[in-house]
């Protein structure tokens, strides 16, 4: 199937997971969405992410998103594997994880790359908007864990984006000065900008963070 991109909607999905049967967009409802994949059960690496995503579930809770695990691996095998992410991370995982035996949710999201294995999937990151589009991907080799401080930084960013009219420059991170966007001229900037505008040059003008 074609790749999914950046705006295109996020296809649904009903698949037995570590919670028990659930629909991808009925799980998801009006928050935002993380579906992650993992290459396998049992690996090192996707055991200390799925940790680390567990004690992120609070700070993903108040940006109202909602986590979504996947790996090829079957249901029996994923409850297994909780129990060793739970002893070793010293966590209790808490949020289901998609048993996609017959691969069938890896294929729509194109999460099995061939060329690097023509089996297990790689370390696809979709972030999800309430309205279902997709809003962000990110594609890890299997060697690599993610960054979940990354993952929540990215959310931060595409929530204010989604609400006001900025984009957020390299390295931001919440409450700092945001770039306002290009489209609005710098006269009509400083009316919506109660807190100000910094003309860096004319394509560049900088305001606080209006939500800090």
């Amino acid at each position: 199937m074609a790749t999914l991109r950046l705006g295109d909607t996020a296809p649904d999905f009903t698949a037995v997971t570590s919670e028990g049967t659930l629909n991808f967009y009925e799980y998801l409802g009006d928050s935002w969405g993380i579906l992650f994949s993992h290459p396998a059960d049992f690996t090192p690496v996707c055991t200390t992410e799925l940790g680390t995503a567990a004690k992120f579930k609070d700070e993903f809770d108040k940006r109202n998103v909602k986590m979504m695990a996947l790996s090829v691996d079957g249901a029996a095998s994923h409850m297994e594997w909780i129990k060793d992410i739970n002893e070793t991370q010293n966590t209790e995982v808490n949020f289901p994880i998609v048993a996609d035996v017959e691969r069938k949710v890896s294929d729509l999201y194109d999460m099995i790359h061939p060329n690097a294995d023509d089996t297990l999937t790689v370390r696809s990151v979709f972030i999800i908007g309430p309205d279902k589009k997709i809003k962000l991907t990110l594609t890890y080799p299997a060697s690599t864990g993610r960054n979940f401080y990354e993952l929540l930084r990215v959310v931060d960013s595409l929530q204010l984006t989604a609400n006001h009219k900025v984009a957020t420059p390299a390295n931001w991170e919440h409450g700092e000065k945001v770039v306002v966007s290009p489209s609005i001229p710098t006269e009509e900037a400083k009316g919506i900008f109660k807190k100000g505008v910094e003309e860096v040059k004319p394509y560049l003008r900088l305001t606080p963070d209006p939500t800090a």
